[in-house]
């Protein structure tokens, strides 16, 4: 019987391939075993930039419209002049009124028509007793501070916030505050833009 005939010898343009095959298929492998590519990054806003955005932003939640809700006390506010709000209405746990005198009893879902009425918006309350996100007599500096601190605003995100402050009717009510009251006077849609720009800049506070 004959030997079998020897495997034909590889030539060196066959080991070339063979190894460019092996590493082609290793680096299919890595890639593939790779991890996803993470979200991207929100766009980076120079400080200067997010520092003018706050000062608008800033201006908006001093206007009484902002204020009267969020005071230093468990009063809440009134009128153009931050007075207390009469029938000694207080803040209670819930931010909701206290005893009887519930902020939804003269505060529903709308203005009540005619001058000087009480106002309304879904969800009529002040923060809670435990957070209550005082605005009243706060610096730039300080209200920026409580602003970007979960432990203080409600533990929520930069675009928590951001969703907050242009969406929430409560917020939009201050452009529509019904008879007899002076709305907010920066533009809505130009607050909204402020508010973007300082989130996108991490935020960012006067010394």
């Amino acid at each position: 019987m004959n030997p079998a005939p020897n495997p034909r010898p590889r030539t060196p343009f066959l080991l070339a391939s063979a190894a460019v095959a092996s590493l082609a298929l290793a680096g299919i492998a890595v890639q593939c075993s790779s991890p996803r590519p993470t979200e991207p990054a929100r766009a980076a806003v120079a400080d200067a930039d997010g520092l003018r955005a706050w000062d608008v932003v800033y201006g908006v939640l001093q206007h009484p419209r902002c204020v009267n809700c969020h005071p230093a006390g468990n009063v809440p506010l009134q009128g153009e002049h931050l007075q207390l709000h009469a029938q000694n209405v207080q803040r209670g746990v819930d931010g909701k009124g206290r005893f009887d005198l519930k902020c939804a009893t003269c505060h529903t879902a709308a203005n009540t028509p005619g001058a000087h009425m009480p106002p309304g918006a879904p969800n009529w309350h002040l923060p809670t007793a435990a957070m209550p996100l005082v605005f009243e007599g706060k610096s730039k500096a300080e209200l920026c501070r409580q602003m970007r601190d979960r432990a203080q605003n409600g533990d929520k995100t930069p675009e928590q916030l951001v969703e907050h402050m242009t969406h929430d009717p409560l917020v939009l009510w201050g452009w529509s505050p019904g008879e007899g009251r002076a709305p907010v006077s920066t533009p809505q849609a130009a607050f909204a833009q402020a508010a973007r720009t300082w989130a996108a800049s991490g935020c960012a506070c006067p010394e």
